[in-house]
């Protein structure tokens, strides 16, 4: 009889789709396991009518899964790496990390228009204030209207006309095979991704035997840049209400890292460093540092 892995995840049609990839991919090395998705409702997906950083953040889409990991409930939750706190509980550990998706934004527009196409004041929709501190950098004229909901009630609200144009996650669109409704993709130079973006990890109790995750799913590109990556967001003490962004690429035994942060009055500051693989924490606090010292708060 096979053992039986139950796995928590968020109940949106792209946390189901990631989860069973997740799966998928440790059944490929350990076919004497047999998984269990667990859909668990999250705060953040009931809450829709209010802006992430207003409610507490990204950490609103991992508490009950992180509850139900504590209680029992699930043996290992899926998320995306970007929804992930600075801060995991005690009985928690990052077990795996997945094979980066596509990290960039995407802008999405019923008719295919790129934002410097754009009407003049038109209605840019996306939930959360890093994007929108940097699309406004690019067109300070666009008005932007907050957008929660999972990604299909995002395009059909933009087919609505509630919005002109969104920006979402190349990762998502991609993962659900949508990646044709991209009207532009950005460079991490113009949009700086998330902490994470386009990873997805498996959170575990620590007391458990986790060798069948670390051994089938977990990707040591995707360690190196998103220990990288947090290193930085914890520098500059990001919590979810923080308008911040880092984005490590390897290249062979180098980090090439951007970063961005903007202050109280909204202006974006913007950094670029490099440096060996093996110092991935210590890049992150170089590159948080010297977007401290552009902001005169080093």
């Amino acid at each position: 009889m096979k053992k039986v892995i139950r796995v928590g995840t968020r109940e949106s049609d792209l946390a189901l789709h990631q989860s069973r990839w997740m799966v998928n991919e440790i059944a490929k090395k350990h076919p004497e396991l047999e998984f269990e998705l667990v859909p668990i409702k999250t705060r953040g997906d009931i809450i829709l009518d209010t802006r992430l950083d207003k409610i507490g953040g990204k950490g609103l889409f991992v508490k009950e899964l992180e509850n139900a990991l504590i209680s029992g409930e699930v043996d290992i939750a899926v998320h995306s790496m970007k929804d992930m706190p600075a801060e995991l509980p005690e009985e928690l550990v990052i077990a795996a990390l997945s094979e980066r998706e596509d990290p960039r934004d995407a802008l999405v527009t019923a008719e295919g228009r790129r934002l410097e196409d754009l009407p003049e004041g038109a209605v840019l929709g996306t939930s959360s204030i890093r994007r929108e501190l940097q699309a406004l950098a690019l067109r300070p004229d666009l008005k932007v209207k907050a957008l929660r909901g999972n990604v299909l009630t995002r395009l059909r609200k933009l087919l609505e006309k509630e919005y002109d144009a969104v920006i979402l996650a190349a990762a998502g669109l991609k993962r659900l095979g949508l990646m044709d409704k991209a009207s532009q993709y950005f460079s991490a130079e113009e949009m700086v991704p998330a902490v994470g973006q386009g990873v997805l990890c498996i959170e575990a109790r620590k007391d458990e035997d986790l060798q069948f995750l670390t051994d089938s799913v977990n990707c040591e590109d995707s360690q190196a840049a998103v220990k990288a990556e947090r290193a930085f967001m914890i520098r500059l003490n990001g919590g979810c209400s923080t308008p911040l962004g880092a984005h490590a690429v390897i290249d062979g035994d180098k980090i090439k890292m951007y970063g961005m942060m903007a202050d109280e009055s909204s202006k974006v500051f913007r950094a670029y460093t490099e440096g060996s693989r093996c110092e991935a924490s210590e890049l992150g606090i170089r590159l948080a540092d010297m977007i401290l010292k552009q902001m005169g708060k080093a």
